[in-house]
């Protein structure tokens, strides 16, 4: 299989690849030299099951994500549809940003809408997705127009508790800020759509967030 290596980070790598004549994604767990090899197998093997888990789940739920063509449990592999043409939310951020576009435009908080609405549905459904950054989330042409992918579910897990939730979002939240600037109208956008879309629970999960930054800003603090 032809293969071209996209990213390495530190739990494995990404290709471009062909595969059964298309075009696909392949994400590979390499093993951790410092963990016992049977206790190492069994890791990566819960996550990448986990992983496959959340997306085939996302697909049924009506969440936009890739397509899990396959799961090679002996070479740590899962192979994925290739979104063609698609560009992350980070980078759409930035060429607005390039374009002197402000956050705060009706462009800029209709895209948040967008994430505040799938990330609502996400966890209606109790997914928790783990890594949620503005690299995750994907967007095709017309980009303008577009609903809003998820992807790289390496972290994620099944969970009801709003705990769990909050800590999503409050993941979400920082990586924002702290990758793009000025964008605080865009999270609170984010942030109250999600709330709108999803009842008295996200009005609960919202409430134990402000816990989860409060909790955040006195480790800060204090150490």
């Amino acid at each position: 299989m032809r293969r071209e290596l996209v990213t390495q980070g530190a739990e494995g790598r990404v290709y471009n690849a062909e595969w059964l004549g298309g075009s696909v994604i392949i994400k590979q767990r390499f093993p951790k030299q410092y963990r016992h090899p049977d206790l190492d197998a069994h890791i990566i093997r819960e996550r990448m099951k986990a992983e496959a888990r959340a997306l085939t789940r996302c697909r049924i739920c009506g969440i936009k994500t890739p397509v899990v063509f396959d799961v090679d449990f002996e070479k740590n592999e899962i192979i994925l549809e290739n979104i063609p043409q698609s560009m992350t939310v980070r980078n759409y951020i930035y060429e607005a940003a390039k374009n002197n576009i402000l956050m705060d435009s009706e462009l800029m908080l209709d895209l948040a809408e967008k994430i505040g609405q799938v990330l609502a549905k996400l966890h209606s459904n109790h997914i928790i997705h783990g890594d949620l950054t503005t690299s995750n989330m994907l967007l095709v042409p017309p980009y303008e127009s577009s609903d809003v992918i998820l992807i790289d579910f390496g972290l994620s897990s099944i969970d009801e508790r709003a705990e769990d939730k909050a800590v999503d979002l409050y993941v979400l939240e920082r990586a924002i800020l702290s990758t793009h600037p000025n964008t605080e109208p865009f999270v609170a956008q984010a942030l109250s759509v999600y709330e709108l879309s999803g009842g008295k629970v996200a009005k609960d999960i919202i409430k134990r967030l402000d816990e989860v930054k409060l909790r955040g800003r006195k480790k800060l603090c204090f150490g």
